[in-house]
């Protein structure tokens, strides 16, 4: 008897806490009140009465735009990194598929695509057509798993 008594007592009880712990309290912001700043007015000398010289407009030069930094060429390796991961940089090609491109281009200095060393430098190619770069995705998704690298 004191079970079935209980039992709703608690769950009323955890409906309550649970519903004051999820209810979200919102705060009116009351907006803040712009403030006009007034340019300071010249000042006239009270002995010439002279008008005071009007300043020259700044003229607002046209400024050249930053100009990009240009994309790298060659990548030095660094420790931990691999062909997939120097694909992967913003400034390489944003997208880690594209590592076949790298190889391709750097076959004499890469025996094995899973295998790469620090202090390396490979080119990287930045005049490859769409189809190459298919290409490049096509073989990096369907290559398999890792195995020692058969030159294939």
């Amino acid at each position: 008897m004191k079970k079935i008594t209980l039992l709703p007592v608690l769950l009323v009880c955890m409906v309550f806490f649970f519903s004051a712990c999820c209810k979200k309290q919102i705060k009116k912001q009351q907006p803040i009140p712009e403030k006009k700043v007034e340019a300071p007015k010249p000042v006239q000398n009270p002995v010439t009465k002279e008008e005071p010289k009007p300043q020259p407009k700044e003229e607002v030069a046209s400024r050249p735009m930053p100009a990009k930094p240009a994309l790298p060429t060659y990548h030095e390796v660094k420790k931990g990194e691999c062909l997939w991961k120097i694909a992967e940089y913003k400034e390489i090609y944003n997208d880690p598929f594209m590592w076949p491109l790298i190889y391709r281009a750097n076959k004499d200095k890469i025996k094995d695509p899973d295998l790469i060393f620090p202090k390396q430098v490979f080119s990287i190619p930045r005049d490859y057509t769409e189809s190459q770069k298919q290409d490049a995705i096509h073989f990096a998704k369907t290559r398999g798993p890792w195995s020692l690298w058969d030159g294939k």
